[in-house]
């Protein structure tokens, strides 16, 4: 992990304004700034940045974080790998804290091994264009597929010349250590001792990982070839899991983000060819079944999944795999079969960017009803076969398992049952019983309190819809604006004697948080104050607790701010400049009071009704109690009713 001491230099260089600036253009409103949400299509600005709080948020989709936060969200990053962009950015060592060996090997291992690729990389490149036999055999080779440099420049691609040995040479004498070599897939070890080139005589498509580094390669055989398989892969390593890796993804996330659509087909030249093309919200499988993390990478940047692959029966059937994963994921799946045994990237070249666009937009197929018609088609009037569909595709429906996706099943439902002309209430039963057998089995895995836990966050009531598109039940508003109010004033003083902090605890000694989260949050500040720390909206920002820093992001923002103006209208009233502290921190707790009060009066009065004569009477007594506090809270703050 990185260094609290090189996270602490990282926080306190970043400045939002400059970091979210690169990619969003600004413009300064009050003491915050506006612009276009990067995250969602929007004509009327609805982003806004505060410097001062170093947050930003769109009132629009609701997305909201601090400058770490919009890197991972942008760029897809994890926090480590925000952290290391940051440090780039502004020139600052990245300092790793103390592992385990392991750990500490398998990191070394890492580094090595992207090295290493990026070494192999530029070698090939080279290879291609600027040798002989490399502009003669392979970039001759690619300009008749209709390539052209600019592209494979753009996707670093490459050549490994047909003699046995060129790149391992090359590695050893750049002093590489070759015991990675075979691990790298760009060298296999003969007998003993002896190291050849892997992917000799072929065309080398470099993988880039998602911060853009390479993590692999795929080589391609030139032309027809009856030596080896057409491509080999890199193994799978430290740095490449090929079941987590979706070709040109690195290349195509803004364009897929800014289409909502992601373009799947099985090939590398299929992406190289599309780009070209101008078509570049699209990525590659590698021609091996969709995986769910492969299908949760097309999440992080839409909800469409568009798969155009060959119109042959393998391509149909590789184009099938992988489907129930889709619809776990939610994704919405059309497919597109291409042709006359073409694929994407002879197509594209064969009938032109406009005609290829137009026949993808209208020969979108649905994933499910096209899974139906296929099956159909084999099973004839086979009622055996038939039978066996109706559990298929009813079992294919319940992995549809989403609230927000009820309305989208029904419909399926619907058309499957007229397609396969059965009754549709019977269809629902039966996508029903797939999905109570699923939970069946989920429920077993489950400990009993994981399952009372899972129980109880289901019974939530859920009152009030927040700005930032959450629904937060009455306590809730009132805790987080004790929060707000520490966040905020905390560190100030109350009066000569304490600070505000010091005087929220005290109040508050008596009371509880009900909400676990923000409970965590409040015990959190409360450490960091008794340890002599300065909890603030800032510090918390970057805090290693996801949730801390979310909850922090949503507690601060606002959608609306007093302009300066208003001193200059109203010159005697001093609006804007006024400090409001004091009233802040003395209602926000009063009323945080109140709340909970109310509640101990419903218990009370629950507990009268089933208790014996003797109990009444003492709870009659806490009932006295009980109304002597809220009438001396209902005196500071004046008349006030609480629903």
């Amino acid at each position: 992990m990185i260094s609290p001491n090189t996270i602490q230099q990282i926080t306190s260089r970043i400045d939002i304004i400059d970091v979210v600036g690169e990619f969003v253009k600004l413009k300064k409103r009050g003491t915050n700034y506006l612009g276009l949400c990067p995250f969602h299509n929007e004509k009327s600005p609805s982003f806004t940045v505060s410097p001062a709080k170093e947050i930003y948020k769109c009132f629009g989709c609701g997305k909201s974080g601090n400058t770490i936060g919009f890197i991972m969200e942008h760029e897809k990053y994890n926090y480590v790998e925000a952290l290391k962009w940051l440090a780039a950015r502004y020139n600052i060592e990245v300092e790793e804290t103390e592992t385990s060996p392991e750990q500490k090997l398998q990191v070394q291992t890492a580094d090595s091994l992207y090295i290493i690729n990026q070494f192999a990389q530029k070698f090939f490149t080279d290879q291609l264009f600027n040798t002989d036999n490399g502009r003669d055999i392979a970039l001759s080779y690619l300009k008749e597929r209709g390539f052209r440099e600019e592209i494979l420049q753009k996707f670093q691609v490459g050549y490994n010349p047909d003699a046995k040995d060129t790149l391992t040479r090359a590695l050893l004498a750049n002093q590489f250590n070759k015991e990675l070599f075979p691990k790298t897939g760009l060298v296999s070890q003969r007998n003993t001792d002896e190291l050849v080139d892997n992917y000799r005589g072929r065309i080398i498509f470099p993988i880039h990982g998602n911060t853009g580094k390479i993590i692999g390669f795929g080589a391609r055989v030139i032309g027809k070839s009856d030596r080896g398989p057409k491509y080999i892969n890199t193994p799978e390593n430290e740095v490449y899991v090929k079941s987590k890796v979706l070709y040109g993804s690195y290349f195509a996330r803004t364009a897929i983000d800014k289409a909502d659509e992601c373009l799947l087909v099985e090939g590398y030249t299929d992406v190289v060819s599309l780009h070209q093309a101008g078509i570049e919200n699209v990525v590659a499988s590698g021609g091996t079944s969709l995986t769910r993390d492969q299908l949760r990478l097309v999440k992080k940047y839409t909800n469409n999944l568009t798969i155009i692959y060959d119109g042959d029966s393998a391509g149909v059937k590789a184009a099938l795999r992988g489907l129930d994963l889709a619809l776990e994921e939610s994704l919405n799946v059309r497919l597109v079969l291409i042709p006359d045994n073409e694929d994407p990237d002879s197509y594209v070249n064969k009938v032109g960017v406009q005609a290829f666009n137009e026949f993808v937009a209208s020969s979108k197929k649905d994933f499910i009803l096209f899974q139906l018609e296929v099956m159909l088609k084999e099973a004839g009037t086979d009622v055996t076969k038939k039978s066996g569909i109706v559990n298929q595709i009813a079992e294919t429906l319940s992995k549809i398992n989403k609230a927000e996706d009820f309305t989208r099943q029904q419909d399926y439902i619907r058309q499957c049952a007229s397609l396969l002309r059965i009754d549709e209430s019977g269809l629902t039963n039966l996508v029903n019983k797939y999905k109570r057998d699923k939970i069946t089995k989920d429920e077993k895995k489950l400990s009993a309190d994981e399952a009372n836990y899972l129980q109880q966050q289901a019974q939530q009531p859920e009152d009030v819809l927040d700005d930032s598109q959450f629904l937060i039940n009455q306590d809730e508003i009132y805790e987080r604006n004790i929060l707000k109010v520490l966040l905020e004033y905390g560190l100030r003083a109350w009066d000569e004697h304490k600070s505000m902090a010091d005087y929220v605890f005290d109040e508050l000694e008596q009371f509880h948080f009900d909400n676990p989260d923000l409970n965590t949050l409040y015990e959190e500040y409360r450490s960091w104050y008794q340890r002599g720390l300065e909890p603030t909206t800032k510090t918390f920002l970057y805090h290693e607790n996801e949730i801390i820093r979310n909850l922090v992001v949503n507690i601060s923002v606002f959608h609306f701010e007093l302009s300066q103006r208003w001193d200059e209208v109203m010159e005697s009233m001093n609006i804007v400049n006024r400090d409001t502290s004091h009233q802040d921190v003395l209602m926000s707790v009063n009323y945080f009071k109140l709340r909970k009060i109310k509640k101990m009066f419903d218990e009370n009065q629950r507990d009268m009704e089933h208790a014996s004569f003797e109990e009444q009477m003492k709870l009659i007594e806490v009932h006295k109690h009980l109304k002597e506090i809220e009438r001396e809270l209902t005196k500071q703050l004046g008349t006030v009713i609480i629903k």
